[in-house]
């Protein structure tokens, strides 16, 4: 069917409906170009994934790769890279193929469609033109067919009346006669035009507009022919490397074949083997006596030189079924809210780990209070921005969250000081030590869980660990009494943490001053880093570069978010 004659009388509808199409046309484009930078990046991290696993340059390297586990390993790292590389290959053909051609398309599409309701309006301002003159005429018909009828009633009159000279009747007979002579012309002009005009209206609704909708439907139908061209293109990008990724998972499969635990086994015996014979049988000998043993002529004893040493006191020793077993009882049901049927230092942590939380809690909804504050300053200084009494019922709710959680940390640090008070420790004034600057610390809203120094240490080394990881995730002011055991193992892989990671890019809709403390003002049309979403406190927290950081309003923001942005800096 076409458009052009069942749609003769549609112009707006079909002139929305061609935007639309282009609407249409460029969001499939912004999904293929945010798909490809999800291949990009998903790339990238394979990569960094195999580089950080790949064996160190050093004396161990050696000795790994004496086993066929760890080389298999190394082939599959290897094989993982050559993986990254084919969605590198998805991501650039998916950019050449459908990005840019797509771009040059919509360009070439945006002028056509402009060019052919450019000449639609043109036709449709003629016609309607020729109606105002068609109206012009016959109003003009009209009215001097009215001036004759008058003229010739005056002048029927003017002859009646006997009073009248001669001379003013005959006045008034030319004046009715000029009349009649106008009206009928006019009346000439009127049938002329007329005329005209119907020619001119039949070749607009049967010619020219169905023409121009003809244009317009065969771009349209060109439109929608070169998106789904590159949808199955879409398709194809991906199909085309499937080969080669087949080759690297049939690698990977072929490295997991190849280890043999025998002789991984085996090669334990060839590291390890020191080649001495186990000790003989101990002498029976009087009490008194210096004990002696039978040694073989390559036991370890041989290398003593009889040398003897002051018996001590052994010391006891934890050893790893009595830790599983420990564990294992913290993993049974919930129990009281008190942890009171758990053993003192199970307790002590179950304690402590609810105190954490607790305290990550209230600082949560800190923040969120500061949030709100701030959007209310802002609306107090701008009213046409919003109406600063709208996010008070928000802030009295928060308020009543902190302190429900303010009263839950109290009740817990009771337990815990109860606890510690049956548990004899050198570490219990670092622990009130600590329990004392969270109380402080929840008094001036700072991070509680930043500032509390973890009583962990002091008992097991499992939590010395954690206490590190923390510190150097969030690094704060050390507190005077702070456990002494270090994990430098942790050391080297948070040290870049520090850092707010980038979790997509934004677009300023606005400008945005930014006068009040912890905002940032913005431009018209700037871009910017993500660095922190809109946690529903109206405000989301941006970078300009790594100096350069604070919160806009989010109405005044365009977000893009990266879905593969989850811990690790990434920049697009």
């Amino acid at each position: 069917m076409s458009w052009g004659s069942e749609l003769w009388d549609q112009f707006d509808n079909l002139e929305k409906h061609t935007q639309w199409g282009i609407e249409y046309l460029e969001k499939y484009t912004k999904f293929v170009k945010e798909r490809s930078e999800i291949e990009t990046n998903y790339a990238k991290q394979i990569r960094n994934l195999s580089k950080k696993y790949q064996p160190k340059k050093n004396s161990r390297e050696e000795e790994e790769s004496k086993y066929t586990f760890c080389r298999a390993f190394l082939t599959t790292l290897n094989e993982l890279n050559d993986y990254a590389g084919q969605h590198e290959v998805i991501a650039e053909n998916l950019t050449s193929q459908i990005i840019a051609e797509l771009s040059r398309y919509l360009q070439d599409l945006k002028s056509e469609r402009k060019s052919h309701f450019h000449d639609g309006r043109k036709a449709q301002q003629h016609i309607e033109s020729s109606w105002k003159q068609l109206e012009s005429c016959k109003r003009k018909f009209e009215r001097d067919c009215k001036e004759a009828d008058r003229a010739q009633q005056y002048f029927e009159k003017m002859d009646a009346d006997i009073n009248v000279t001669k001379a003013d009747v005959e006045k008034a007979r030319q004046q009715a006669q000029m009349r009649h002579q106008m009206a009928a012309d006019s009346k000439s002009d009127y049938s002329s035009y007329l005329q005209k005009f119907n020619q001119e209206q039949n070749e607009h609704y049967f010619t020219i507009i169905p023409n121009i909708f003809q244009k317009l439907q065969d771009m349209e139908e060109k439109r929608i022919e070169r998106l789904g061209v590159c949808m199955k293109t879409f398709a194809d990008v991906d199909r085309q490397v499937l080969p080669i990724v087949g080759k690297c998972l049939d690698g990977m499969t072929k490295a997991a074949e190849s280890i043999e635990p025998k002789t991984d086994s085996q090669q334990v015996v060839e590291s390890y083997k020191s080649g001495f014979e186990p000790p003989g049988d101990v002498e029976f000998e009087d009490y008194g006596q210096a004990m002696k043993r039978t040694a073989s002529e390559t036991s370890l004893s041989n290398t003593r030189d009889g040398k003897e040493k002051p018996t001590t006191k052994s010391k006891g020793k934890l050893w790893p079924f009595i830790k599983n077993k420990n564990k294992l009882s913290l993993k049974l049901g919930s129990g009281p809210e008190d942890f009171s049927h758990l053993p003192p230092e199970q307790r002590r942590k179950k304690l402590q780990g609810k105190l954490d939380e607790l305290n990550k809690d209230i600082q949560k909804e800190m923040d969120q209070r500061d949030a709100l504050t701030k959007m209310k300053d802002v609306y107090v200084k701008n009213p046409q921005m919003g109406d600063p009494t709208s996010v008070d019922p928000r802030l009295s709710e928060i308020g009543q969250n902190i302190e429900k959680l303010q009263f839950e940390v109290q009740k817990f640090e009771g337990w815990l000081a109860e606890v510690e008070e049956r548990m004899p420790s050198k570490s219990d004034t670092h622990r009130r030590s600590g329990l004392y600057e969270t109380q402080n610390s929840m008094t001036v809203g700072n991070n509680c869980a930043q500032d509390r120094e973890s009583p962990d240490g002091s008992y097991t080394e499992e939590q010395n660990s954690e206490t590190q990881v923390k510190a150097n995730i969030n690094p704060a002011p050390a507190p005077a009494h702070n456990p002494t055991s270090t994990t430098p193992e942790f050391d080297d892989e948070f040290d870049d943490e520090e850092v707010l990671p980038t979790i997509g890019t934004c677009k300023a809709l606005y400008p945005f001053e930014g006068h009040n403390e912890g905002t940032i003002a913005v431009a018209e049309g700037e871009l910017l880093y993500v660095i922190e979403e809109d946690k529903g406190d109206g405000w989301t927290r941006v970078r300009r570069n790594e100096d350069e950081e604070g919160y806009v309003p989010t109405s005044y923001v365009e977000v893009f978010l990266e879905t593969n942005a989850k811990g690790a800096m990434t920049y697009i």
